[in-house]
């Protein structure tokens, strides 16, 4: 066991003199802020805790590909390109970046009541919850060359064409808020990407990241709870050959699936089911204490909803979860969530 900067432990699996090992994480930095251009600022001005403790999390664990979640998105991507530069200075480079605008804070092609709370133009009323255009979008870091060419991204899905779509209902069976609103809401909440992305020895790896709606803050009709389920089963459906061609080759499933198998709230049979598909496997990342949970809310606990899942036949040779071992660790300043890595070995 070795210790890291800013008190963070990290449990190292692969040996030397082994094949060469790449690391993928993701981690839900919760870098959101309240308003456009603020996120920018804070990172440019270089005071901020919050910041500062991300940005030491992810230097520690150096992953080689890295999805992030709550980070604003602006058209120009000077946020993340500013993030990325704080990054590299403190000794993790990423070239490569990709951050497609996001369903979060998109307002639908009409101004209408998409949450059915009989009022219009809220931030639940955009194609996913957002205050302004892009608040609380996601984003990947990339040591390796990405495809920019071929990335997928299904993110203007609309959730009535998912095959199998359980949308929600009155209790008279109509449609919930209204058929003109399933008409024009989209499945992501936030954004849905296959990216491939360059191997060093050849070949590509497709690396499929989201961050899917809590299953609450809702009512009877359970539209959150459904909507997070209909998120997870995108990516079997994808594997299915459902949603187009079917995926070829290796792939990375890493995001915040905001659904924990066991515990808490959703429709728990999406995230045992995506789990347990024999294409993929579930390496069950561990903190050094030993536990699988991936953050920890205030009331709610501590929950697993942050996954890297590789698919079956990857060379597995070590997992985590990095948890704070101090209240004042990098780790508990930076997030409520925490960065889960895997290590793949190649051949």
């Amino acid at each position: 066991m070795i210790r890291l900067a800013a008190g963070l432990f990290l449990i190292l699996a692969a040996a030397a003199g082994q094949a060469e090992t790449l690391r993928f994480a993701t981690f839900n930095t919760e870098l959101s802020r309240d308003g456009p251009g603020l996120l920018l600022r804070d990172i440019e001005r270089g005071q901020d805790p919050q910041i500062a403790a991300v940005v030491d999390v992810i230097a520690a664990v150096q992953p080689d590909v890295l999805a992030l979640q709550g980070v604003d998105w602006d058209f120009e991507n000077r946020a993340l390109t500013a993030l990325a530069a704080r990054l590299g200075k403190a000794g993790a480079s990423y070239p490569y970046l990709v951050a497609l605008q996001p369903n979060a804070g998109l307002p639908p092609p009409a101004l209408m009541d998409l949450d059915g709370d009989g009022r219009s133009g809220g931030p639940r009323d955009n194609q996913g919850y957002g205050r302004f255009r892009g608040q609380g979008g996601i984003a990947l870091l990339s040591r390796l060359p990405v495809d920019h060419t071929a990335i997928r991204d299904f993110s203007t899905l609309l959730w009535q064409d998912l095959p199998g779509a359980r949308l929600p209902q009155h209790p008279d069976g109509s449609p919930f808020p209204s058929a003109e609103a399933q008409a024009v809401q989209r499945l992501s909440a936030t954004a849905h990407w296959l990216v491939p992305v360059r191997l060093p020895g050849g070949g590509w790896l497709n690396v499929m990241t989201f961050h899917a709606t809590p299953p609450v803050f809702d009512g009877p009709e359970d539209r959150n709870g459904r909507r997070n389920r209909d998120e997870i089963r995108l990516w079997q459906l994808l594997l299915d050959g459902k949603l187009g061609p079917a995926l070829q080759g290796a792939f990375v499933i890493a995001g915040d699936a905001n659904l924990d198998p066991d515990q808490g709230e959703g429709r728990k049979d999406a995230i045992r089911s995506l789990l347990a598909d024999p294409r993929l496997q579930d390496p069950r990342p561990h903190s050094p204490e030993g536990g699988v949970a991936t953050v920890d809310w205030q009331g709610a606990g501590q929950k697993r909803v942050d996954y890297v899942l590789p698919s079956a036949g990857l060379a597995i040779t070590g997992s985590g979860v990095v948890w704070p071992d101090s209240p004042d660790a990098a780790a508990a300043t930076a997030s409520r969530h925490r960065l889960v890595w895997v290590d793949i070995a190649l051949d």
